[in-house]
């Protein structure tokens, strides 16, 4: 099925206009705030405006950690694409081509038949996954912290983890249940592991076979630092303090093996692990190399300084899956700070470039950094000048990213989360099976008998 490059449009006279189609790929932050602001600012007529991508929720990536931690409600970390949009056309799917010489991209929607569709202005927000490593094991035992569906099974798997560790007494189970890998010391991997061990310290206490010194929390971090965005001193007070709880924070050391589990570090290190969570790092999304627009040396789509694909017409692109120069010989961090302050730009210069009018360059001065480590502990570079631990870094944290949460619905339901937080204690109810949620049905389809000691099912 091919759609026509022009959209026409029925006006209330009768006459029919042809109107042009910007398409987004990619409904992130930056693809949800472009598109809601050409949304905004575009006349019913003047383009039709359409969002592919998988999800059909933009998440709110740093309120991850806290998801997996049960201190915000999944569902409260994602905003409905579908209640952001008026005027907007969401496609549920994934762009696995595009064609820009042709202006055309390859869609396959979540159920059906692949689809070319057409457009005239392209916008690129296809975002980012993690980027993993030929490490033997990894693919089969690790998982990443990038989507809403990794951090509720995260804090399920944990819990459950805790609850097989209480039920038997043997060591050498009890031990890999209750040793924690994270491999990654950046923003991801620190506050994942902060949350999660503050989250199983308050739930040791209904396990009453486990003491707190059986659990072992292991950082693994490739460089001689973690947490780069918030500076050396703070990061090194931050560091100090993961150490203070109890995390083995390992520098200058590689995951080489996860075999079985079995976990193999480049220090020597080995032991088994019942959780390897992976945060090393991120690489654009596979659409991006899947197609024939100009990439730099890392794989991002190559811009201009305008939000504009270099060598490509009409052409946008900012986010993790573009390489955007910053005015002084480098390029802009790809992450969320700058892909929220991108979109209005790139929403501007594609409606400046469809009115003939002059684009305008992106720039941003970086405002700091702030992480959330677990219930009043923090780490924060505020203004590139002043540095915050503890409890007062946990505020800023807190306060800056409810003010940066989309809508006033989510901001309300994740206040009400924490507002909750500080009058009842963490709820430790694990829902293992829901990755699994017809396995209860299946066996009561196939019921099982016992026969000569052993489970053997009816068939």
């Amino acid at each position: 099925m091919t759609e026509s490059r022009n959209y026409r449009l029925v006006h209330g006279g009768g006459d029919e206009a042809e109107i042009p189609h910007i398409l987004i790929v990619g409904g992130g932050y930056l693809g949800m705030y472009t598109a809601k602001r050409l949304e905004k600012k575009l006349g019913a007529g003047e383009a039709r405006i359409t969002v592919i991508d998988p999800n059909s929720y933009m998440t709110y990536q740093p309120f991850l950690p806290e998801a997996a931690a049960g201190s915000i409600a999944p569902r409260n970390v994602v905003v409905p694409l579908r209640k952001v949009f008026k005027r907007v056309r969401v496609l549920g799917g994934r762009v696995v081509r595009i064609d820009n010489a042709d202006r055309t991209v390859r869609y396959e929607p979540n159920l059906g038949e692949p689809e070319t569709i057409s457009y005239d202005y392209l916008v690129m927000a296809a975002g980012a996954v993690s980027r993993t490593l030929p490490i033997p094991g990894l693919a089969e035992w690790g998982i990443g912290i990038k989507t809403v569906e990794e951090a509720a099974y995260l804090r399920n798997h944990v819990l459950d983890q805790l609850a097989i560790a209480d039920s038997t007494d043997d060591e050498d189970v009890r031990r890999k249940a209750l040793t924690f890998v994270f491999v990654g010391g950046g923003f991801a991997g620190a506050e994942a592991i902060a949350e999660l061990e503050d989250m199983v310290r308050d739930a040791v206490r209904i396990h009453p076979s486990i003491e707190q010194s059986d659990v072992r929390f292991y950082l693994i971090e490739a460089a001689d630092k973690i947490l780069p965005e918030v500076g050396p001193e703070v990061g090194t007070k931050a560091l100090n303090q993961l150490r203070r709880r109890g995390i083995d924070v390992r520098l200058k050391t590689f995951l080489e093996s996860a075999v079985d589990q079995r976990i193999k570090l480049s220090d020597g290190a080995e032991f088994d692990a019942g959780t390897l969570v992976w945060t090393a790092g991120v690489k654009p999304s596979p659409v991006v190399s899947a197609s024939d627009l100009p990439l730099g040396p890392k794989g991002h789509v190559d811009t201009s300084e305008y939000l504009i694909v270099n060598g490509a017409e009409n052409v946008f692109a900012g986010g993790d899956n573009a390489q955007v120069p910053d005015g002084n010989g480098g390029y802009y961090p790809p992450n969320a700070q700058n892909a929220v302050r991108q979109a209005p730009v790139l929403a501007d210069n594609v409606i400046a470039t469809l009115r003939g009018e002059k684009p305008k360059a992106y720039r941003h001065k970086n405002l700091g950094a702030v992480a959330g480590l677990g219930m009043h502990k923090g780490a924060a570079q505020l203004f590139g000048k002043i540095g915050l631990n503890g409890r007062l870094a946990w505020y800023a944290h807190r306060a800056y990213h409810l003010f940066a949460v989309p809508t006033f619905n989510r901001k309300f339901r994740v206040l009400s989360d924490w507002t909750l937080g500080f009058f009842l204690r963490r709820d430790f109810a694990a829902l293992p099976d829901m990755i699994e949620p017809r396995q209860a049905f299946e066996e009561a389809s196939n019921p099982q008998v016992v026969e000569g000691g052993h489970l053997r099912r009816v068939s």
